[in-house]
């Protein structure tokens, strides 16, 4: 496996997700979108999708970060393949699972970034919140003075008051909230897409500073 040290972030990220990208991110080398022996023409994807793919490649392909705490790691590293469609549209995966779980990692028609199993569930409205997702995570897990996990029905006994999302990640199954002192990661994907109540996941990272809560960045910045 062709793997060089990355020197192209990918541009739209917040300043923690470009260095984070930048300092733990990998290319690795992946093959183009719809080459010889795929046999994507002869299943009718259409062109369209094939250049939806060929584009996720050119920004994504091959990036290899860090295993998020979730998911078992996501997905390995970013690779498009698979094209698949239903009513809605065409969906693609968006690389392979880094471990053995019972869903795929995908891209939907309208971009959003989540797990296929017996249903589609968005995790993120864009694959850029996933990253964003796993730069904070991996942020907050060095800042705070503790980190408490908490399962199941006891997640409904957070006491949310004072918090704000956190806008970078784009969430939408899973998602960050900021307090006074501390972040709170809400993970539901494997709840909904698996119908195990028991898998919802927050994790609180406590005791933090301001540069603790924001990491001195906000999505957007320059």
């Amino acid at each position: 496996m062709n793997v060089r040290l990355l020197n192209d972030v990918p541009e739209g990220l917040s300043r923690r997700a470009r260095w984070f990208v930048g300092v733990h991110g990998v290319r690795v080398g992946v093959r183009p979108v719809g080459g010889p022996g795929q046999g994507w023409f002869e299943r009718d994807v259409p062109a369209a999708v094939i250049d939806r793919m060929t584009t996720y490649r050119r920004r994504w392909g091959g990036l290899l970060l860090p295993p998020a705490s979730q998911y078992d790691g996501g997905p390995k590293y970013f690779d498009p393949h698979s094209p698949v469609s239903d009513c809605a549209g065409w969906w693609f995966e968006a690389g392979r699972q880094r471990t053995a779980v019972p869903y795929s990692f995908m891209v939907s028609p309208s971009g959003e970034f989540g797990i296929h199993a017996d249903r589609w569930v968005p995790l993120h409205a864009t694959v850029e919140g996933w990253v964003e997702s796993l730069a904070l995570a991996h942020h907050a897990f060095l800042c705070a003075k503790q980190v408490t996990r908490i399962v199941g029905d006891e997640v409904d006994g957070i006491d949310a008051n004072g918090y704000e999302p956190v806008r970078e990640v784009e969430g939408l199954a899973d998602t960050w909230w900021r307090g006074p002192d501390s972040l709170v990661a809400l993970y539901t994907g494997e709840a909904t897409a698996l119908d195990f109540p028991r898998g919802r996941v927050a994790l609180i990272h406590s005791g933090l500073d301001e540069w603790g809560l924001r990491g001195g960045v906000e999505a957007g910045d320059g």
